[in-house]
This record gives C-alpha cells, structure tokens and sequence, in this order.
C-alpha cells in the first residue's frame, strides 16, 4: 500500500507539470483557435536560462527563476508578433499547426547552438534531502512544483474572473467580431495569451530542472505530454486541463511502477489516440471556447504556381538532364551520400504532397510509415534472409494496411485533429521501435541491414543506388502526374478547397481521402526501406516524429501541390549542410527558420516563386493550377 501511495504522490507531481503546459496549450487554443505545438520549447528555455544565470553569473534562484521567466516570455512575445499573430490572418488552422511545429524547430534549433546537447540541471530550491510525511519520502522540489502549479491555477482564476483584462480576453475568444466592434483589440488579446502561455511553460520548466535533466530536444517531451493532458482535458477548458494532467501524470507512474516504463508511453499516447477518435473534444471539457457560429471567415489554402504545358515539358527535361548528369562531375563521397538521401526523402516527401498539397489534409506522421517500411523490410533481410524485394513489398503492404485502418479510425475527424491523431501514429510507432529490443535494436537501432540487389546485381554503391533512387522518384513523378490530371486528381483538389462542396457534387471525400492517404503511406514504406539498405542501418531517429517535421518543412520550404517543387526544399536541407561543414550545427535552426519564413512570406514555395517569374512571359507558358483556390 505505501508503494502505491508513493507512486500517486509521483504521478500528482508529475502530472502538475503536464497540466502547466497544458494550460498554456489551453490557453492560445481558446483565444485563437490554433494549437500551438511551440509551447514545450519555452519550458526547456526558460531553465536552460536559469542554468546559465544561477552556474555561470552566479545568481540567486530568488533573481534567476523570475529573469529566467522574463527572457522566454520576451522570445514568446517576439515570436507572437512576428510569426503567430501575422499568421492568423491569412492561414488556414492546418497551416498554423505547421507554423508552430516551424517556431518549435526553431526555438531547439537557438538552444542547441546556446547550449549544446548536453543535458542540464538546476540544484533544487530546498536542498537534496526529501521530506518525510507521514511515512512517504517526497523531494522537497515537489511541494515547489505543486504551489507553482497552485499559483498559476489561482491567477487564471483570478484573472479571468475579477479582471478586465480577463473579460476582454473571454470577449476576444468567445465572439472576436463583437469584441472588435467594443474596440477590444483582439490581435493584441492573441499576442498576450501567446506571451502568457510562454511565461506559463518557462515556469514550469524551471520548477522541474531540479529532478529532471532538459536538453534542448526535451521540448518535444513536454510539448506531446502538455498536448496529450489538454487532449484528455477538453482543448480550450482550463478545467479540464488541469485534470488531464493530473490523470496522465497518474496513469503513467503507475503504469511505470507496475509494468514498465516504455507501457507508460504506450499508454499515454494509446489514450491521446483514443480520446481524439472516440471524444475529440476532451473527457472533461465542459462547453465550448468559441462559439462556432460568430467565427471569422474560414482561410482558404495558398494558392497553387505549376508550370504547364510546353515550358513546363523543357523545364523539366533540362532539369532531369542535370540531375542524370551529377554523378558524372561529383567526386566528393559526402556529397554523393547527401545526393542519393536527397532522392530517398523525396520520394516520400512525394507521397505527402498527394496528401497534403493536392487533398489539404495535415499528416504529422509520415516518418510512421518511414519506420514500418524500413524495419519491415530491413527485419526480412537481416533476420530471416528474404530478397530485398519481398520484404519493400511486404514493409509497403504493412503501411498500407496502417494507413487504411488509420483512415478508417479517423473518419470524423478534421482540420487539426486529424493531423494530430497521425502524430499520436507516429508516436506510438517510435515508441514501439525503441522498445522492441530483440526485434528492432531498440534506440542503438538494427544493424548488418545489406546492400539492396535485384537479380543479383547489387546496389552497393553511392553512384548505383543514385540512378536506381532517380529512376524511381521518375516513374513515381510521372505516374502521379497522370494521377493528379484525372478525375482523382481533380476530386483532390476540390476536397482540398471546399470539402462540404465536394461532396454536394458527389464525390466520395472519405473514400478520395483514404487513397491519398494510402498514397502518402507507400511512398513513406518504401523511402523508409531505401534508406535502411542504403545506410545498412536503421534507428528510431533516422525515422521518427522529428524527420516528419523536417519533411513537412521540405515541402512546404519547396512548394505544396507540385510534386516536383518540394525537390528543392529536400535538397536545400540536405545538401546545405554537407556543402557548408560549419552550417550543420544550424540545421536544426535554419529548419524551423525557413519554414516559418516560408509561411510568412512565400506560402507557394521555392518552386511557385520561381514559376511566377516564368508568368512575366508570354501566358500560353503558364496556367494557373485546376481547382486552384
């Protein structure tokens, strides 16, 4: 009975910590909408700052913990006013969700050059020893999490409830067009939740560094587990926020003290699964934030540049041309290396440009389906000594039946929901990559993968395996092409720009959209494959959540909706660090930039800006996109 109490007492302060972030998850969604995926950035910020104040300036905790809150709030509030609040003009949620992976990304990226990738720690407020009440030893940190988590539930309470501020803030959320017309200056009342929120994570961040070491990717830990409590909670209910928290910070020291730790993860994300398909609003919400008949005009998606007819034939002859001829004239094995990855991670970013640049639908977990083709496959070769053809086969028919099922659990769900039942997909599949020890490797990851060979001809070399990498995006390019120009594509692409309208006119939107997805789930397979017998190796990092951001961010950076475009943003991000050695601590950095730069000013991408040069010429060159919005 003790050891249970204790690991309640565990799960309570954990779980204090999960529903801070949840709150500020809370809070932005219920002013703007937008679910913002930045929010654990400024958690491992703000203590990384109160590390460097406290050890290397030698302040007091008394002066770092408040200067330390002070500097990741002014970073929120830079951020807010130059990216977020822009953007919720002029982006549809979709594309905010995006953007905040984008300020993520960035916000790591400062931090890894900042501080390294090493972990840090703060020394706890009251002292190493633990506090012995009645019978149960808590760490002194605890009882300053739980009055922090306290405090911050008492000023929102106070806040909203006895403060001006607060109604405007309420007034905003609730009908942002009446509060304009009172003279409430909604996009300030934007702006100051995203402040607020990040001053709310920084807080959270500090309390804990004393038990738990932070790195600059910790971020992502406390961004899935804030989400995930607000998830449970209800999106929008601080109510239900804070109790989604304390419900999961719960269930996964039990789950750890009881089963095992890697349950405990498998858990939480089975329950974010489960309460986005079965109750999207939350267990615990209790009405609604916004009231969805005073919301503003819906955002329409970025309008599609393609080349056509003629021009687009040379552009594209010439282009290929180049790529054939590259291997002629490149000696340098690093970039060789970098060449043939750039065409592996374009064919999968292929397949999510059919579903998210032509169907407009978000998927944060194409790097899922990376890793279920590329263990497939690899498991085949390595461990049962199959032809690498079978097991890519085999890897993309396991994907597919994934994706299918997937398709069918997420039926009802749209816009930002949909997109984050696929990051609890590939969330779960990390989690089960790393945990399954024998079969995977585990985080050292599967090793002896051998070269890809047909018939006996191998493709053990960087020059082999690039022209067999090119043939295939090629044939893929041009298949889809003819995809895209049919009837398919043309259902795409009104589903993309009004899905209620599309299915006024007959179109099948759910069973359209499960194709995509499908489309997008092979492609991802057989990239995941490529890459593991290209490298003779796979690990949970080569194919986890972070390569799905980073391949979001080469499409978007290269353009949605072309199929081709989004070859520049793969190659931008894969060839820039190898050709300039001292831009690879900045990769991380220079991602997160881009795509926020990307949406902020060039939402056509690479690919579209450079075919609205080509539109100066004479107009039988170009034409606009079909179906473009």
């Amino acid at each position: 009975m003790d050891a249970f109490v204790q690991i309640v007492i565990g799960g309570l302060l954990q779980g204090s910590l999960f529903a801070v972030v949840a709150l500020g998850f809370s809070l932005v969604f219920r002013m703007t909408g937008v679910i913002n995926l930045a929010q654990g950035a400024f958690c491992v910020l703000g203590a990384l700052t109160a590390v460097t104040l406290e050890e290397r300036l030698g302040l007091p905790p008394l002066a770092a913990v408040p200067l330390a809150t002070l500097a990741a709030t002014a970073l929120g509030l830079a951020l807010g006013f130059t990216a977020f609040v822009p953007g919720l003009a002029r982006l549809p949620n979709s594309s905010m969700l995006m953007l905040t992976a984008g300020l993520l990304t960035f916000v790591q990226g400062l931090m890894l050059v900042g501080w390294g990738g090493d972990p840090y720690s703060l020394r706890p407020f009251s002292g190493e020893a633990p506090a012995i009440v009645l019978g149960m030893r808590i760490p002194t940190q605890g009882f300053w999490i739980a009055g922090m988590t306290l405090l911050i539930i008492l000023a929102f309470w106070y806040l909203f409830a006895r403060t001006t501020l607060g109604k405007a803030l309420q007034a905003s959320a609730e009908n942002p067009t009446a509060a304009r017309l009172m003279g409430i200056d909604v996009e300030g009342m934007a702006l100051m939740s995203f402040a607020l929120a990040a001053c709310i994570g920084a807080l959270g961040g500090i309390f804990v560094a004393p038990i738990l070491a932070v790195q600059f990717d910790t971020s992502q830990l406390f961004t899935i587990n804030g989400f995930i409590s607000v998830a449970i909670g209800g999106m929008g209910s601080f109510v239900g926020a804070v109790i989604g928290g304390l419900v999961l910070g719960v269930a996964e020291q039990l789950a750890a003290g009881y089963i095992s730790a890697l349950f405990s993860n498998a858990l939480a994300l089975g329950l974010l699964l489960a309460t986005l398909l079965l109750r999207p609003s939350g267990l615990f919400a209790i009405g609604r934030a916004r009231r969805t008949d005073v919301r503003e005009a819906q955002h329409v998606y970025p309008a599609i540049v393609r080349l056509r007819g003629r021009g687009a034939a040379l552009v594209g002859a010439a282009a290929l041309a180049v790529i054939l001829a590259i291997p002629l004239v490149v000696s340098d094995p690093g970039l060789m290396s970098s060449l043939v990855i750039t065409g592996i991670l374009f064919i999968g970013v292929i397949g999510l440009d059919v579903l998210m640049g032509f169907a407009g639908q978000v998927s944060l977990g194409q790097g899922g389906f990376m890793a279920i083709g590329g263990y497939v496959a690899a498991i085949l070769a390595t461990t049962y000594h199959w032809p690498p053809l079978i097991g890519i086969a085999l890897g993309c028919l396991a994907a597919l039946m994934c994706a299918l099922l997937l398709s069918l659990a997420t039926t009802r769900l749209r816009g930002h929901y949909l997109a984050l039942a696929t990051l609890a997909f590939g969330l779960v599949v990390d989690s089960l990559d790393v945990g399954m020890m024998e079969t995977t490797g585990g985080p050292s990851g599967l090793v002896g993968v051998p070269a890809l060979s047909v018939g006996g001809f191998a493709f053990d070399s960087d020059r082999r395996m690039y022209y067999l990498v090119v043939g295939i995006a090629v044939v893929l390019v041009l298949a889809l092409l003819g995809a895209m120009r049919s009837s398919f594509g043309r259902s795409l692409m009104a589903i993309r720009a009004d899905r209620l309208a599309a299915g006024a006119l007959g179109i099948n939107v759910a069973r359209v959209k499960m194709a995509a997805f499908a489309i997008a789930a092979v492609l991802g397979s057989l990239a995941g494959s490529l890459y593991a017998f290209y490298f003779h190796y796979l690990s949970p990092e080569m194919v986890g959540t972070q390569r799905s951001f980073e391949m979001i961010t080469m499409l978007v950076i290269g353009g949605e909706g072309t199929l081709v475009g989004s070859l520049l943003g793969v190659a931008l991000l894969t060839l820039l660090p190898t050709l300039v050695q001292s831009l690879a601590l900045y990769k991380i950095l220079a991602e997160g930039l881009l795509l926020v730069l990307a949406f902020s000013f060039l939402p056509e991408g690479m690919f579209g800006g450079l075919a609205r040069l080509f539109r100066r010429r004479p107009a039988r060159r170009l034409a606009p996109a079909e179906g473009t919005p």
